[in-house]
């Protein structure tokens, strides 16, 4: 079918599959014509999908490529290699079948959708909201007769994750549509809110008293589903062994260096630690915060000219939302293709009322003025915001769609961030700063070690949280969180893999071309090409002789 003609239609034809069997990733991607559904999360559909993206492979391989450039041969090896990781999940993960927080993840993100980005009046999102609502009882009873045998912890992360989509129905929802007028409508969410919460809660109490005595199931990927899910989605084959060894080297050498950085405050690690900790924010304090850093940040970017920054809106700093509390801090962009300009949210997680004061204060400990420091950079500039503005600006739909990229690429480009406002002289002598980046690097390398061996050997939560603890020097109620997402999010070991392999590619191109070189061209260029995997990156900028992405 596309024998002889460009690569393009290809891209069109799969970006519109992708965006009609996942509706939440078409609106986050700013394509809104499917956002009165919620995805079929059914075993039929799944296994449907999973022969039709078999079937793309086979058309991406009929398209020749005798008459394309370099680029688009490049090009054509991601999208087969995305199209085949896409199967990787469906048959062998399995997240569909194993995991309750998957089907919670797609509800919860497709109603934030319509409330955090403003693309439409508010009486039509709220349709498209009652829509949602209404299929929510059916998403519900299919996740009860899919899920099969899932491990215990994936039970305890599915009920919080379902009781904070269940908070985000009864409270957020309607704060965000206070401005609407129709109470024909508001009365019919009523309803539908009503009937989506009734049918969540049968599921929890489900899962709490039917599934979860009864669990025996094992989060571990295994060492072939790990490489190979690695492989695919990232194009990193060097195996979990060689990268094992690589995360320990490395995280060595920053231990190393956090302790000398710690010796200049005066006294061993653990005393350096505890000055460094009593100064953060309080709860009241932490979004104000954070919000003059995001400022501060970006004008030191310009000023040093580090990487091109784009006009436009700054990010808006809150709380986290309820349903996504799992994580520390997250950055919410609107879609490339939204067809105006839409806010932007950097998301801090607070401390929950709940909590004892204790369990209060550890959580704002590792909120500390220099690891804030790291994750605004990561998370807004020159991190993931100023990320997303030069993605905006591409043509390309391969390279600016969301549902192309690559998560190394992305979370590597915002962690490297961090490390090279360090290098410009962000913070200057302070040594707190300093310290934040490094903490924030140690924690990201004790993922992947702590990654790799919850998945490929025997390590249990337990010790990965003793390993949070003691080698990335955490409290213990982050230690705990960061072990446990681990077993549901293997990915989140990329993070340090996609800034080392920067790294790299950055040393090769300066070689390659020293007399030109500036991190300036170099970020530009790099942000330039989108967010591809790294490997593609290489080719792009190296040539075809890219050598390898990890040292």
């Amino acid at each position: 079918m596309y024998s002889g003609e460009p690569l393009s239609p290809f891209v069109e034809n799969y970006l519109n599959y992708l965006y009609e069997t996942q509706p939440t990733a078409a609106a986050f991607d700013g394509v809104h014509q499917y956002d009165d559904l919620l995805e079929d999360p059914s075993r039929t559909a799944l296994e449907g999908q999973g022969r039709e993206l078999g079937g793309l492979v086979r058309q991406l391989a009929a398209v020749g490529k005798s008459g394309m450039t370099k680029t688009e041969q490049v090009e054509r090896e991601m999208l087969t290699a995305n199209i085949r990781a896409r199967i990787f999940e469906l048959e062998n993960i399995r997240s569909w079948e194993r995991n309750p927080q998957w089907h919670s993840e797609i509800l919860a993100t497709s109603l934030a959708g319509q409330v955090l980005f403003p693309y439409a009046p508010v009486g039509e999102r709220a349709r498209r909201i009652l829509s949602k609502l209404k299929q929510t009882p059916r998403l519900v009873e299919t996740a009860r007769k899919t899920i099969q045998d899932p491990p215990g912890i994936f039970i305890k992360e599915g009920i919080t994750s379902l009781n904070g989509v269940v908070e985000f129905i009864e409270h957020d929802l309607p704060r965000a549509l206070t401005s609407l007028d129709d109470m024909h409508l508001l009365s019919d969410l009523a309803d539908a809110s009503t009937e989506a919460v009734t049918a969540i809660h049968g599921y929890t109490e489900y899962l709490r008293n039917e599934v979860a005595p009864k669990a025996r199931g094992s989060f571990r990927l295994g060492r072939e589903n790990f490489d190979g899910k690695l492989e695919l989605e990232e194009g990193v084959t060097l195996g979990a062994d060689r990268l094992l060894a690589i995360a320990q080297r490395e995280l060595r050498e920053t231990q190393e260096e956090f302790r000398s950085v710690a010796g200049r405050l005066g006294g061993d690690v653990a005393s350096a630690l505890e000055r460094l900790k009593q100064d953060h924010p309080s709860a009241a304090t932490l979004v104000s915060t954070a919000q003059g850093q995001v400022t501060e940040l970006a004008a030191f970017v310009e000023r040093k000219g580090l990487v091109s920054v784009t006009d436009g809106e700054v990010p808006v700093v809150a709380p986290t939302p309820p349903f996504y509390r799992w994580t520390f801090a997250s950055l919410w962009a609107p879609g490339p293709f939204e067809a105006r300009p839409l806010p932007t949210y950097y998301y801090l997680t607070d401390v929950d009322p709940a909590w004892t004061p204790d369990r209060q204060e550890q959580h704002l400990r590792d909120f500390h003025i220099g690891a804030l420091w790291a994750i605004s950079m990561h998370e807004t500039y020159p991190g993931h915001f100023l990320q997303h503005q030069h993605v905006c600006r591409i043509e390309s739909k391969l390279r600016k769609s969301g549902l192309l990229a690559s998560i190394g690429f992305i979370e590597g480009w915002a962690h490297y961030g961090e490390q090279v406002m360090i290098e410009a002289g962000f913070g200057g002598k302070d040594n707190h700063v300093k310290l934040g980046q490094l903490a924030e690097a140690l924690i990201r390398l004790a993922r992947l070690v702590v990654g790799i061996r919850l998945h490929v050997e025997d390590m249990s939560v337990e010790q990965g949280v003793r390993f949070f603890r003691d080698e990335a020097f955490m409290e213990e109620g982050s230690a705990r969180r960061e072990a446990e997402r681990g077993t549901f999010d293997p990915g989140y070991v990329v993070y340090s893999l996609g800034k080392l392999m920067i790294l790299k590619l950055r040393a090769d191109y300066e070689a390659k071309h020293p007399s030109e070189f500036s991190l300036k061209t170099f970020h530009d260029r790099l942000l330039g090409n989108g967010n591809l995997p790294i490997w593609a990156h290489r080719r792009l900028m190296l040539g075809s002789n890219a050598g390898n992405a990890l040292a």
